[in-house]
């Protein structure tokens, strides 16, 4: 079973998955995966432009969790998506060194759940667990992860909402 791990950069993916590592649950990082499909770098975006039909289409599934904010393109047989506060995320990713243009960009794709939108493009409803990590540790998730996986949780999505975060640009 390969189960997806994603969300907007800072959500808490990378921290999740190794808790998850260190139950001795398999993790493959999809930005480990990704290199042979960047067809360009934007500067202005601070970001690479990557072949995601062509990865995503040519990834080998793997047992275990794949974790990445691209990772919910990959057919699953299931995809966590974790979810932060748009202010708390742009905390985390100021203290990470972002330029002020990536935040906010982040933080409003967060608000306006762009990553969820795109899951469900790509997967039905009843494969999808939304999870809130603004205030909750990383143990605490992967036992919620770990609950969906053995049918203890059910999937769930749609219950989180951060559209009083957007802010219309000065």
């Amino acid at each position: 079973m390969m189960i997806c791990i994603t969300g907007t950069p800072g959500t808490g993916k990378t921290t999740v998955a190794a808790a998850l590592l260190r139950r001795g649950y398999p993790v493959t990082h999809a930005g480990d995966t990704i290199d042979r499909y960047v067809l360009e770098e934007d500067a202005r975006r601070d970001t690479k432009v990557v072949d995601t039909d062509r990865w995503a289409g040519e990834f080998v599934p793997v047992e275990g969790f794949v974790e990445g904010h691209l990772s919910h393109l990959l057919a699953a047989d299931a995809v966590v998506v974790l979810r932060c506060r748009p202010d708390v995320l742009a905390e985390r990713l100021r203290a990470r060194g972002y330029r002020q243009a990536k935040i906010r960009e982040n933080a409003d794709a967060e608000a306006l759940d762009v990553i969820l939108v795109e899951t469900l493009e790509h997967h039905p409803g009843g494969h999808i667990f939304e999870v809130d990590t603004t205030a909750c540790p990383a143990e605490t998730i992967a036992d919620m992860i770990e609950d969906f996986m053995k049918g203890k949780r059910a999937p769930q999505y749609g219950s989180v909402d951060w559209s009083a975060f957007l802010v219309p640009s000065p």
